[in-house]
This record gives structure tokens, sequence and C-alpha cells, in this order.
């Protein structure tokens, strides 16, 4: 059981209250947690926000996780939530399905035949618009298909489809102009 759930633990100390405990969990997820919020909201200020929010709303509800997911999955799920609630909050755009508008290219991966640098791709990213951003990082990093995107964003499926397509070409442009 050790193998599947390694923070158990510190789980069960957290459900008590210990703090000590707490700030051990904190310290074990903050940093992959914090790249996730950097990732969807872009700026450095959100996504400390967003995350000391989600790691309250951790603390508050960890009495009701159970082992069904390991500890590692059930934080990033309340994570990305917060961040989509920061998100529709801001109010950030999502364009409606347009077929006319549709990128045609079936292909999943950037394609591109200059060698890319992760901080190239990254400060591409950041330039993405919210909708782009969201979609492309919930599919390309976080591995939700369009249907779940769809269902967590509150938009059709085509939507998060057309969204992903568009992102994948914008950033092509944006990392062949640099």
């Amino acid at each position: 059981m050790e193998a599947i759930h390694p923070h158990r633990d510190i789980v069960e100390k957290c459900k008590t209250g210990n703090r000590a405990a707490q700030f051990e969990l904190y310290q074990h997820y903050s940093k992959a947690m914090y790249n996730i919020c950097l990732r969807m909201l872009r700026h450095e200020a959100d996504s400390e926000d967003v995350l000391q929010q989600a790691f309250t709303d951790i603390f508050m509800k960890i009495d009701t996780f159970s082992y069904q997911a390991s500890i590692g999955s059930w934080i990033k799920r309340i994570v990305i939530n917060n961040c989509i609630n920061f998100l529709k909050s801001s109010r950030a755009k999502w364009e409606e399905f347009d077929q006319n508008k549709m990128d045609r290219s079936d292909g999943d991966e950037l394609e591109n035949s200059t060698l890319l640098t992760v901080e190239m791709v990254k400060n591409a990213l950041f330039q993405l618009p919210d909708g782009y951003r969201v979609v492309f990082s919930l599919y390309a990093f976080e591995g939700y298909d369009h249907e779940e995107i769809a269902q967590i964003l509150g938009i059709s499926e085509s939507t998060s489809k057309s969204q992903y397509s568009r992102a994948k070409q914008k950033l092509r442009t944006l990392c062949v102009l640099k």
C-alpha cells in the first residue's frame, strides 16, 4: 500500500491538523503545482495567489481525501480547478468553434524544423490568449482529453479542439519568429 500512497502517513497527520505535516506536504508538491499555475495563468503574482488559495482548500478538504487516487493527483485537480475558477472570474475569453477557422493540421505535436529551447516554448506559451493557453496546457501538459476539458471549462468539445488547434498554430508562429 505504501507504493500506491507514498505519503499516507503525512496525509493522515494533515487530517488531524498537524502543521508540520501540512508544511511537509506543501514542500513536496508546491513547486510542481506552482508550475501548473504559472502555465495556466501566465503571471507570477496570480500564480502565487492561486497556489496559496489551492493549498488552503486542500488543507480544509484533506479529511475528504479517500485514497482512491494518489494524493498528488488529488492536489493537482484542486490546483487546476482553482486556476480555472480564477480565469473564469477574470473573464478569460473562449472563442466559439468556427468550422471555417479550424486549423487543418491533424498532428498533435508542434512541428518545427528549428531546434526549440524550453525557454522559447515557455515564452511563446505565455503570449497565447488565456483560452488557447489553458486548453493547450490541460491537453498537452496535464493529459486531459477534449471531452474532459469541455466539462471542466464549461465549453463545447469542438471549442476545446479548436482552441487547442489554434494554440498550436499560434505557438508555431511565435516559435518560428524568435
